[in-house]
């Protein structure tokens, strides 16, 4: 397994906290304008312009679907469920499959600059071993392999007892690369396996299709106060990620956007809104 820190070899960290904000430079702050946002913190992560970042973010009531989410052959029907129950939905431009968010979900980017000689798993794996290091006051039985029955399955998915509270994902923009995490820290989670559950059901009618996607069992999924039988907050868990890049740093930034960023983010939130012009006629 990678360690976070060899990857991470910087000593300066960007750390910015957007989990409360209902705005970004005038846009509506949903995950859409997240994905936009991290989009520009990965094109201007050039060797020698930037630093690794550490973004986190927190959207209520959203329903974040993959690429293959969007082919499903009932659509249409499926974001009238979510909308019906008062989700959002949109389609993100990063891997993965459907992700049931709310306020007791805490997304974190971490952004590395010059990945041109990191490997995806190096990546992936440089994730999985920040999640342990944050949380090894509390537990050592942390596993990374993909867990069936969950939503969004995939290789690094996070388990203890074989039970899911976290998926990873990654998107490279030039030499750049925004490794995601969700992370269930508190809430709702069988109701929210339970909303996937009954979205895949709806949007798909059990018909074949060319992907393969996940037929969801709530039980296989827990939040991470559950699993580790403490009462475990988003704040808390927010605390735990600063004190990691404090481990990890000599500095850290909290720069807002440079003019140069926010002309590269008004592209990228164009394009975010092209990609769901479809979807947002559907709800």
């Amino acid at each position: 397994m990678k360690n976070w820190k060899d990857v991470v070899a910087h000593r300066q960290f960007r750390y910015l906290d957007h989990s409360g904000q209902n705005y970004f430079h005038g846009k509506s702050y949903t995950a859409l304008t997240s994905f936009a946002v991290d989009d520009v913190l990965s094109l201007f992560a050039r060797s020698g312009e930037a630093v690794p970042a550490i973004r986190l973010w927190v959207h209520p009531d959203t329903v974040v679907l993959g690429i293959p989410d969007s082919r499903l052959p009932y659509l249409e029907e499926g974001i009238r469920l979510l909308a019906d129950r008062g989700y959002q939905t949109i389609v993100r431009n990063s891997g993965g499959l459907a992700v049931a968010l709310d306020a007791g979900v805490l997304n974190m980017s971490l952004v590395l600059p010059d990945v041109k000689e990191i490997s995806i798993h190096d990546c992936y794996e440089a994730m999985v071993s920040f999640i342990r290091y944050i949380l090894r006051d509390l537990t050592n039985g942390i596993e990374a392999y993909e867990i069936v029955g969950s939503y969004c399955p995939g290789d690094f998915d996070l388990s203890i007892g074989g039970r899911k509270f976290a998926g990873i994902s990654q998107r490279r923009v030039r030499d750049g690369a925004a490794i995601q995490i969700y992370l269930d820290v508190e809430g709702k989670d069988r109701k929210r396996a339970e909303l996937i559950r009954d979205f895949y059901d709806v949007a798909k009618k059990g018909e074949e299709t060319r992907f393969d996607y996940p037929h969801v069992d709530p039980a296989v999924m827990a939040s991470l106060s559950e699993l580790l039988g403490v009462e475990l907050s988003v704040d808390a868990m927010k605390e735990r990620v600063l004190q990691g890049v404090r481990d990890a740093s000599d500095q850290i930034v909290t720069d807002d956007f440079s003019d140069d960023e926010l002309v590269q983010f008004e592209k990228r939130y164009a394009q975010m809104m092209k990609r769901n012009e479809k979807v947002a006629e559907m709800q």
